[in-house]
């Protein structure tokens, strides 16, 4: 999906504008617009049909957030949950000048679904979409910068933005725009980077801590902020922090009558403790990276989602699975095969380890374990090491279980 959002290939994108600078791509250089993503029409779909509550929706009014009570209400009798969206309300906000903020569209709109998952495929960090929608000659939000990076996709109408240099580079999460809320007011007043009107399929790729601000021009505007959140060192230094928790000599106490009322009176205690730490570091190089890139792996796990499974269609496919259907690994869904016994379990069964839960299997498996594994569509005839009867035992569990899904 990457090559949706900028012209230049991915090994370019990546040594020469990932992190670093802002790019704007016009839609003459893409290969098609973003209307199959969202549109008006869809917008309308959502907020009269769809039911969605809130946080799924914000307003937001020059820099402001709208009271939510402005825009939702209950939803009458079988639908009591007070903060679903009001149409009404809605409208009586927008027509006011209030920008309607959709977000988390990747976890209910069909189409951002399928595209969230591609991107996120392709740039290996956990990517998330909301959709701004601005009255004409208005503006949602003062300027700011974003604690993520974000990819901006000009579905309809036009809007201005204008890019300034970062006050702040690569700021983490818990470093908001609001910590330097003067220091980015004096920067909009400079020279912009960026100041351009963006069209329908135009793509704007701003790295987090670049400052920016837009305004609709003389029509409704719609456009989808896909925000990306990349790891950092600074993920991998605090895991390995947390991994030498385990260290005695790190968990014992500071002497009696410290007072850390300054850094004199503690100078020499930290200097033990980064002396400590750096001998830790050089004895347990190779563990360490082993357990900080666990921790990564269990943070991106967290912070997205494989494909969804249809539940009724998946049991419908479970009963009618024969030796000819052909089944596929769930999308997005991260497993490994273990089947040494290594660690403490039986040595007869192959074990498929996934971010939930563990699936035991007899040894003789773990050929047709692996070939599922590699992504490409199977069938229980096809299946490496099992006859047709036992290849359908396997793949009517891992359906069952949500591993994999019926083409």
């Amino acid at each position: 999906m990457l090559e949706r959002c900028v012209a230049c290939g991915r090994d370019e994108f990546a040594a020469e504008v990932w992190g670093q600078r802002p790019l704007l791509t016009p839609a003459a250089e893409l290969p098609r617009d973003f209307s199959d993503l969202l549109s008006p029409q869809m917008v309308d779909e959502i907020i009269a049909e769809r039911g969605v509550r809130t946080p799924f929706v914000r307003m937001a009014r020059e820099g402001t957030l709208v009271d939510r009570a402005c825009f939702t209400r209950a939803g009458g009798f079988g639908a009591q949950m007070p903060d679903q969206i009001d149409p009404d309300g809605v409208l009586t906000q927008f027509a006011a000048g209030a920008t309607i903020v959709l977000q988390g569209l990747h976890r209910f709109w069909p189409p951002i679904i399928d595209f969230v998952r591609g991107m996120t495929s392709d740039v290996g960090h956990p990517v998330q979409t909301n959709a701004y929608i601005t009255p004409p000659a208005n503006r949602g939000f003062d300027p700011h910068y974003d604690v993520h990076d974000v990819f901006v996709l000009q579905v309809s109408g036009t809007k201005r933005w204008r890019v300034h240099e970062p006050v702040h580079h690569h700021p983490l999460p818990d470093q908001p725009w609001t910590d330097h809320r003067e220091a980015i007011a004096e920067r909009s007043r400079d020279e912009p980077v960026i100041d351009a009107v963006l069209e329908p399929g135009d793509c704007l790729y701003l790295p987090r801590g670049w400052v920016h601000s837009a305004e609709a021009q003389g029509d409704t505007s719609i456009h989808l902020t896909v925000g990306v959140a990349p790891f950092t060192g600074h993920d991998v230094a605090t895991a390995m922090i947390e991994a030498l928790a385990s260290e005695e000599e790190l968990r014992a106490s500071l002497p009696l009558g410290l007072a850390p009322v300054d850094a004199a009176s503690t100078g020499e205690h930290t200097r033990g403790v980064l002396d400590v730490l750096a001998r830790l570091i050089a004895e347990q190089q190779d563990q360490l990276s082993d357990l900080a890139g666990d921790a990564l792996a269990t943070q991106y796990l967290e912070l997205t989602r494989p494909a969804p499974v249809r539940p009724l269609a998946t049991l419908d496919a479970v009963a009618t699975l024969d030796p000819e259907t052909r089944v596929q690994w769930r999308d997005g869904l991260h497993g490994r095969v273990d089947y040494d016994g290594s660690d403490g379990g039986n040595p007869d069964t192959v074990v498929l380890k996934l971010p939930t839960k563990s699936i035991s299997f007899p040894a003789v498996c773990a050929p047709a374990l692996h070939a599922v594994l590699e992504g490409a569509p199977v069938s229980a005839g096809s299946l490496p090491g099992l006859d047709a009867d036992d290849g359908l035992v396997v793949l009517r569990r891992l359906l069952r279980e949500a591993v994999l899904v019926a083409l």
